[in-house]
């Protein structure tokens, strides 16, 4: 909080280098920290020569579109080099990328926005996007004349905390030359543990990634960390340089201006954010902060699963467990209603496939084992109440 305000003190809109200098280089310097934490490949780092970097979007949604919209600028100049008689609007109608049916809800309006195609793969029985799905569409849709060109794998999906098959999609996508983003919103945080680095295996493959900050690793909002391995591919397809915006550093390769990696001209200094909170916690202080939701997740699955009652619907791997009462779907939706209503804790629900689910999300700085209990207790108690009342 002392960093936004902060922040707002110095009253910055560092959308170049030169409306403020400092801005843009703790962003970048931030961003390597941040990435040596994930264990990214070079590649995504700026470093001194890097050809990659990373930058700070507003939201993980702003951050898929801008990676749609930049490999979309891709494609068509690269077909328009080869077919010149080619006109923009002739290879827009083609254009095709594909995500997972349990992607979240902002693919879709990226695609939208974009006026691109999208298509929602079918996911396997743990929820994961496989390479078989991407293939067989891959097939189809370039034997019907489309040009597949971009493709988001989820890891950590907003239903169920699911991984698509980063290792399996990967290989394709390079393979066929379609940009393959990671949209890791909440789960990317868990990836400086050393235990969960696996779940990001395959990072190599990708063009762009990205996570939240502004979920769980302590950050407050609005900071949305995105890494790409080319940053030409994002100032090739937002680069506009208007009289009033040229500085004399421009042009020399020594600089970043972050206007031509986003969407909107100006921006904060959301930096300062992360280097308050790096500097006060510490690596081992957020990995510390991780582990013991992750814990705590588990202390409530284990409790559910003592209750014959109740069923686990998907693994517990991070800080989220998927959960319902065995029986009809309006059992469970009664007993989510009796659960907001009541107003002592609050739960967002999903569907998984035709199962009406109830999740369990720690996610609050402070919470402690107590929280948990309490919270499972009162969860216990409406659903006796609800399972009285059907037999009644």
């Amino acid at each position: 909080m002392l960093a936004d305000m902060l922040c707002g003190a110095i009253g910055c809109i560092g959308f170049s280098w030169a409306a403020s200098p400092a801005c843009t280089e703790l962003e970048t310097v931030m961003m390597d920290w941040l990435g040596k934490m994930l264990e990214l490949p070079e590649a995504f780092l700026a470093g001194k020569a890097g050809e990659g970097g990373g930058v700070i979007q507003g939201s993980a949604s702003e951050a898929t579109l801008v990676a749609l919209l930049a490999a979309r600028t891709k494609i068509i100049r690269q077909l328009q080099a080869a077919s010149p008689e080619l006109t923009q609007a002739a290879i827009m109608e083609k254009l095709v990328a594909y995500t997972s049916d349990q992607a979240h809800s902002s693919v879709e309006r990226a695609g939208l926005i974009g006026g691109i195609k999208l298509k929602a793969l079918p996911s396997d029985d743990n929820f994961s996007m496989r390479a078989s799905a991407l293939q067989e569409a891959l097939e189809r849709d370039k034997a019907a004349g489309l040009i597949p060109f971009f493709v988001v794998v989820t890891l950590g999906t907003t239903s169920c905390c699911s991984f698509d098959n980063l290792l399996e999609v990967g290989p394709i996508c390079n393979q066929e030359g379609i940009w393959l983003h990671i949209d890791a919103a909440y789960a990317g945080s868990a990836f400086i543990c050393p235990e969960f680095r696996y779940l990001l295996n395959g990072v190599e493959f990708a063009d762009s990634f990205n996570f939240n900050p502004h979920k769980w690793l302590l950050v407050n909002f609005d900071c949305s960390a995105m890494w790409v391995k080319k940053r030409t591919d994002l100032t090739d397809a937002f680069n506009m340089d208007p009289v009033y915006l040229k500085h004399s550093h421009q042009g020399s390769g020594l600089i970043t201006d972050y206007r031509h990696w986003q969407i909107p001209l100006g921006r904060r200094f959301r930096s300062l954010k992360m280097w308050f909170v790096f500097r006060m916690y510490g690596v081992k202080g957020l990995q510390a902060y991780i582990r013991k939701h992750v814990e705590l997740s588990h202390e409530f699955e284990s409790l559910v699963r003592q209750d014959p009652r109740f069923e686990i619907c998907t693994e517990v791997i991070l800080g989220l467990v998927c959960f319902r009462l065995k029986g009809s779907n309006q059992l469970n939706e009664t007993l989510l209603q009796r659960i907001n209503s009541a107003k002592k804790i609050h739960l967002v629900p999903c569907c998984l496939r035709d199962k009406f689910v109830l999740r369990f999300a720690v996610c609050a700085r402070t919470v402690q084992s107590a929280h948990v209990q309490l919270a499972w207790e009162h969860i216990r108690d409406l659903a006796s109440s609800v399972l009285r009342a059907e037999k009644e």
